[in-house]
């Protein structure tokens, strides 16, 4: 912390601008030591926080580049600390060059993370907000964006903090009346602790149910294409990805193995799996393939079952409807620009009379090849996982697998308690139960960690962040 530290903090490749970063005690020397105003009579460690200034950096006799360089003292800056940015040239040699020249005049080059790691340390950022960095960065859709900005804001922060203060409450007023009996009673004190406890782990429960969904927002969903040989799931895959991923022919059995692609659909992340058309085969090749988009489809969040709407439903297909079963599916009528054999109506009726039970999964008419269908099916999805619109004004979705594992710690800590007074248990028994819920919902916020743990997650960030 002692050290003053510098990277760049935008991409290492040819742009219009690039951006040097330093922060630390004396990073006003370093940039002293090399920039030179206009006129070259200017000190910029005299120049008023938050203020860019034109100029140039030098090292030794020599300029490097022309360049703008922004001042932001402490405290009011990302890291707490003194900081600088030089805006230079985006060339990947002109910024290389600017790095080298602070580094030589002062500055260590930055660990990955490590200036967020500085404004957790220095108290300008909690864990969760910090987390949300990476998060925003790494963001690939709209709600992820949304949900991460929500998060930076301090959405996790407030609510975790919330639920600390009650939990704190009752620690402490258990302690004080165990150290202090004749003054503090603990007469009938079961009834509003259990009332409390109950309140506390309706609201961890209820962030808990947001973590699948929060997962998808983050991960994307895991969608898997089902459907029979030459059904046109390729011919989806290409239409939803915009470009010819997977090889489409007239023959059957084509697509032999599994072919997956990150797609954003209407600003929902889909984990898009296409998978051999499901048939029963001698062929051991396409028999693998078979087998292998049965295995997708167990671990699906999402299953669209493409149908070629031109040919009659078969045996081929009753074995395709099994594997719906329990899982969220679409199907999809594909082939709708040529003479419809399967219907809606139809389609409904084949399958009850298959001995597959009742369907209710949506059924959307498209045609991959005339790109038809895809709004109705990106509405399917959106109603079906995310109830439409997603808002982040008031609802705060867990998206952090880590935040989600000390809920759960925390649930199971606070239903202790509750076990604890059923049985009449003493009141420290309440007290180690409540302290433990306490620290798991402190290490999400970073006021319960060890080091090793702050280092292994702001270890996963880019070096100029």
């Amino acid at each position: 912390m002692a050290d003053t530290i510098a990277a760049v903090a935008t991409a290492m490749s040819a742009s219009g601008i690039g951006i040097v970063r330093i922060s630390g005690e004396d990073c006003m020397d370093v940039i002293h030591r090399i920039y030179r105003s206009k006129g070259g009579k200017f000190d910029i460690r005299t120049a008023d926080s938050h203020t860019i200034h034109y100029g140039y950096i030098y090292d030794g006799g020599e300029i490097v580049d022309e360049v703008l360089v922004m001042i932001m003292k402490a405290p009011r800056t990302f890291t707490g600390e003194n900081t600088v940015e030089i805006d230079c040239h985006g060339g990947v040699y002109a910024m290389r060059r600017v790095l080298e020249t602070v580094v030589k005049n002062g500055a260590r080059i930055a660990q990955p993370g490590e200036f967020t790691k500085r404004a957790f340390l220095n108290g300008r950022l909690d864990l969760s907000q910090a987390e949300a960095v990476i998060d925003v960065i790494q963001s690939q859709n709209s709600y992820a964006l949304k949900s991460s900005i929500s998060q930076l804001k301090g959405s996790v922060k407030t609510t975790i903090e919330e639920l600390r203060s009650r939990i704190l409450y009752h620690i402490a007023y258990i302690e004080s009346a165990l150290d202090d009996p004749e003054h503090i009673s603990l007469d009938g004190y079961s009834s509003e602790l259990r009332a409390d406890v109950e309140e506390e782990l309706a609201k961890v429960e209820r962030l808990l149910s947001t973590a699948s969904d929060g997962k998808m927002i983050k991960e994307g969903i895991k969608t898997v294409i089902l459907g029979k040989p030459n059904a046109g799931k390729s011919s989806l895959l290409n239409l939803l990805v915009g470009e010819n991923k997977a090889i489409v022919t007239d023959i059957a059995g084509t697509t032999r193995d599994i072919l997956e692609e990150y797609i954003n659909l209407g600003g929902i992340s889909l984990r898009i799996v296409d998978t051999a058309g499901i048939r029963a085969t001698d062929d051991v090749v396409e028999k693998i393939g078979v087998g292998r988009a049965k295995d997708s489809a167990k671990d699906a969040d999402l299953i669209l079952y493409v149908v070629d709407a031109s040919t009659s439903l078969d045996e081929n297909d009753v074995e395709i409807m099994k594997l719906l079963k329990d899982k969220k599916a679409i199907i999809l009528l594909n082939k709708a620009d040529l003479p419809s054999v399967v219907s809606v109506d139809n389609f409904v009726n084949d399958v009850d009379n298959s001995g597959i039970g009742e369907m209710t999964y949506p059924i959307v008419a498209i045609s991959a090849k005339e790109e038809t269908g895809m709004e109705e099916l990106e509405e399917q999805i959106k109603q079906m996982f995310f109830h439409g619109e997603l808002t982040f004004n008031n609802e705060v979705y867990i998206t952090n697998a880590r935040h989600k594992a000390a809920l759960e710690e925390t649930k199971k800590s606070l239903n202790q308690v509750l076990d604890s007074i059923e049985m009449d248990m003493p009141e420290d028994f309440f007290s180690i139960d409540l302290m433990n819920a306490y620290k798991e919902l402190g290490s999400i916020i970073g006021e319960e960690v060890g080091e090793d743990l702050v280092n292994e997650i702001f270890s996963k960030f880019c070096t100029g962040k």
